[in-house]
């Protein structure tokens, strides 16, 4: 257990300082008038976990801690915009496409709100 804890925090470091880097660089280059920086981490993302997902069940032999590190750790700290694609993605596969847009759409709305309720109360304290 404390093995596994290792590797996710050095993982979630370097994901963490990716997500700084991504976005210090996407800002320069298309500036802070759209959250372009954002948009680009949680496509890539999404675009990573999906294929490190599979690719370390079905092709690659590692171990769970280094999976762990990797999915949880890396991908957590740079995104968790992929970990919801990937969650989404595995309703539908499993045959649960309504489950699936429910899970989307009811996620969308209530982390709307709750940042939307969260800055008018800090706001208005």
């Amino acid at each position: 257990m404390l093995r596994t804890m290792t590797i996710i925090a050095c993982f979630a470091v370097a994901g963490a300082w990716a997500r700084y880097g991504q976005t210090l660089l996407i800002q320069k280059i298309l500036g802070k008038n759209f959250p372009w920086a954002t948009l680009s981490i949680n496509v890539l993302g999404s675009f990573l976990m999906g294929f490190l997902f599979f690719a370390t069940l079905e092709r690659v032999s590692i171990s769970p801690e280094w999976r762990t590190g990797i999915l949880t750790g890396g991908l957590g700290a740079y995104t968790t915009f992929s970990t919801f694609s990937i969650e989404s993605l595995l309703l539908f596969e499993n045959g649960e496409p309504v489950k699936g847009f429910l899970y989307m759409a009811v996620s969308l709305l209530l982390c709307f709100f709750a940042v939307l309720s969260g800055s008018w109360i800090s706001r208005n304290l």
